[in-house]
């Protein structure tokens, strides 16, 4: 029998990582299909693979004398709350035994940003953020703020959990509450934060990979209020009576407001202060990508890479999945179908390919393995971010392009919760909240292995953005992470749900995200996949991925027409990469959404907030349809007040979605690649130009981003472009020399003379 340890991300010395428990940690192993006994933990999904319990030794605790003495572990010390009355729980009514007196709200931050606490007591006692970017900032009121909240929480105390409500005007409609199924809009619904490995869910599951205790509310004038319960545990979002929400949880947590603000933007970029903005992408993980559960020699890499370039498919990048491994063991090659590792990405990046490798928490535990050895060495149940990220480092010279951490909820099979009991002890660091249970870190377990990875990548190489997809997370994981909607199905219902799953994630702070397109179980049709492609080529993060026992899901898999409609999607996302690229530097640098939906055009229409059909990117609208038996061209197009032009690179196909540009607007777009490689910032630019009623529109700066040089670290980009003033138009054309490029420069609307 061969064991396995789960890495957990808590502790390290040097405080560069994240967190760990200090004991041993046993994996039972399953049986494989051919008899033999190997290692499970974190393996996979579903059929093929095998289950682990998980059994713990409990530590000593010297070291808990010097968690805050103040704070007390799974109770509230509130005594003294706002309001005395009935509070339902769980379906039962309990009148509260505690009543008003103390809660505290004082302002943090920026304008408009306020946190609550049920009383002074409540306030020393709770844990540190680990959502905010800097979590001083949440512990430090702005002294010079005279201002007070619109909106005020109440605080109730029942069966020890800590119940908070806000109660709103009639017609606010919610948003965010993280990666959740279902409707776009999310009144009377229920969802728990709790990371979990939800394969195959539905619109009525009420707990995915992510967690984010968060609401958006937009009011009924357009503007706009977000909520935080600033807790990692598990937290219940309660939607289900209108204009208010709830939020249930256990232990003291604070709760931060942002806004009221004119707008949703103004909300987000708020929130983007608090908890960070998203790094900033390499240019070649905004391209085209391709996946499958398993890719299983280099070989097959290689044939599917040669095919991309022979069939005149864009694509930038190919994924392994764990069958790259030497008997699942991270950081290992297959010596048999992955004899040199480095000679097959050398190959890939001649063909203008990079390649993304797959690590995932559990470690086998066998000695002999370096990685096993190097951790029992080092005790790095103390140290386990630091220890990671310089496996990570090392890992890198094999000509590695991003990481891919999975299972990181973290998953455990053949256990009734799916992941480590709740009692399981981890030795953390003081910031995090020092040593406590598996219940505390468990929904930030995916965020700090992610952390972890995104440092190692950048220890490898300073002058490099590192790229990580992280499937777990937390509030906040948009900082070193991308993310995708987990183990969805191949069905129209996954199709149509993937468009508001990508814009509520977008609501919740972590614009890079995307769907399996085509889904991952079950196997999709032509017309299914070609449309799943014609909207999934819009989303952020855009990769094709499938599980083994499915049929082959590349896009030429479905016959010539399919494969025409995948052709034409992602040359239109290739031409639109100067656009897409510019929305991703405004939303690292503003927290602004890549893509949002289409209310954000009008915030006062009510018509639109239940919109689920389309989403803009920028001020380009998005059209599409998610029925089987209807393409664009058969639907209602419900577009928001204002002047929108129709348009399309004359590629239009009813299993593609429409084009409509904002009057008084401009979008860049290039020449449709075959690869981001292939570009050059010498390259013509073309800007389509939208005008308002009155014919008018001012350019502005479209940035180019270049990669950052040392010592700007990744904080800072140049910028480089030209600043083109119109004004009213005499021709449909005109051609601008910006730096070396020509940009031109096409009008639209009906003001032309």
């Amino acid at each position: 029998m061969v064991d396995k340890l789960a890495v957990l991300f808590s502790g390290t010395v040097s405080g560069v990582l994240g967190l760990t428990p200090k004991h041993q940690i046993r994996a039972r192993a399953a049986s494989t299909p051919n008899g033999s006994s190997d290692l499970v933990l974190n393996l996979k999904k579903l059929n093929s693979l095998h289950l682990t319990e998980l059994l713990f030794k409990t530590p000593e605790f010297s070291s808990l004398g010097s968690i805050r003495k103040n704070r007390v572990n799974e109770r509230l010390i509130g005594k003294r709350l706002m309001v005395s009355k009935m509070a339902e729980h769980e379906g039962t009514s309990v009148t509260s035994d505690v009543t008003s007196g103390n809660m505290l709200f004082e302002p943090i931050l920026g304008e408009g940003i306020f946190r609550f606490d049920c009383s002074a007591a409540d306030r020393n006692a709770a844990f540190p953020s680990l959502s905010f970017v800097n979590p001083k900032n949440r512990e430090t009121p702005i002294i010079t703020s005279d201002k007070l909240p619109s909106y005020t929480p109440t605080f109730e105390c029942v069966l020890k959990q800590q119940i908070v409500t806000v109660e709103l005007p009639q017609g606010t409609s919610f948003y965010g509450t993280g990666e959740v199924s279902g409707q776009l809009e999310r009144t009377g619904k229920r969802v728990f934060t709790w990371n979990t490995d939800a394969w195959g869910y539905g619109t009525g599951t009420t707990s995915l990979y992510q967690s984010h205790p968060w609401v958006l509310a937009v009011l009924p004038n357009g503007e706009s209020l977000g909520i935080l319960a600033d807790t990692t545990r598990r937290c219940e979002i309660d939607l289900r009576k209108e204009s208010t929400v709830k939020l249930i949880s256990p232990s003291s947590y604070p709760v931060i407001t942002f806004g009221p603000f004119a707008s949703p933007i103004g909300v987000l970029t708020s929130l983007s202060h608090a908890v960070g903005t998203v790094f900033m992408p390499p240019k070649w993980s905004l391209g085209y990508q391709q996946c499958r559960w398993s890719y299983d020699s280099d070989a097959r890499v290689r044939e599917i890479a040669n095919t991309f370039r022979e069939k005149a498919i864009p694509c930038d990048v190919i994924w392994m999945d764990i069958d790259y491994m030497d008997g699942f063991r991270c950081f290992t090659f297959d010596k048999e179908r992955f004899p040199d590792p480095k000679s097959l990405v050398k190959d890939l990046h001649r063909s203008g390919f990079k390649a993304i490798w797959m690590l995932d928490p559990g470690i086998k535990s066998e000695e002999g393995y370096f990685v096993y050895d190097s951790g029992s060495d080092r005790d790095i149940w103390s140290r386990a971010r630091l220890w990671w990220a310089n496996l990570v480092k090392d890992f890198i010279p094999n000509v590695v392009d991003g990481i891919w951490n999975d299972m990181n909820e973290p998953a455990v099979f053949k256990t009734v919760t799916k992941t480590m009991p709740e009692s399981n002890i981890h030795k953390g660091d003081a910031d995090l909240g020092g040593c406590q249970n598996h219940f505390h870190y468990h929904n930030a377990y995916g965020m700090l292995m992610a952390r972890s990875t995104y440092e190692g990548m950048k220890l490898a190489n300073e002058d490099r953005r590192p790229f990580v997809l992280t499937r777990a997370g937390f509030i906040g994981s948009q900082r070193y992470a991308a993310t995708w909607t987990g183990d969805n199905l191949s069905t129209w219902e996954h199709l149509h749900m993937s468009i508001s799953m990508v814009l509520q994630l977008g609501l919740s702070g972590q614009p890079l995200s995307g769907p399996d397109i085509g889904g991952f179980a079950g196997n999709a049709t032509p017309k299914l996949f070609g449309r799943w492609m014609g909207v999934g080529a819009m989303f952020p993060f855009c990769r094709g991925h499938s599980e083994m026992d499915t049929i082959d899901h590349e896009p030429w898999s479905f016959g010539e027409e399919c494969e025409e409609v995948c052709r034409l999607a992602l040359k239109r996302r290739y031409r639109l990469l100067p656009h897409i690229y510019t929305l991703f530097y405004l939303a690292h640098t503003r927290g602004i959404p890549v893509v949002a939906p289409t209310f954000f055009a009008d915030p006062k229409d009510p018509l639109l907030r239940t919109n689920e059909n389309s989403f803009m990117l920028g001020p380009l609208l998005v059209y599409t349809s998610t029925l089987p038996d209807q393409g664009v061209d058969q639907l209602e197009h419900t577009l928001p007040e204002g002047i929108w032009l129709s348009f399309d690179f004359d590629d239009s196909h009813p299993d593609l979605p429409a084009f409509y540009l904002q009057g008084g607007s401009i979008i860049p777009f290039g020449p449709p690649y075959q690869h981001v490689g292939e570009a050059d910032l010498t390259d013509d630019l073309s800007l389509l130009v939208a005008l308002d009623e009155h014919g008018y529109r001012q350019c502005r700066t479209v940035p180019t981003l270049i990669r950052p040089i040392r010592p700007i670290r990744y904080a800072n980009f140049r910028v480089m472009g030209s600043c083109c003033q119109f004004v009213k138009a005499g021709r449909s054309a005109v051609h601008v020399r910006a730096n070396k490029a020509r940009l031109e420069v096409r009008f639209s609307g009906s003001n032309l003379q």
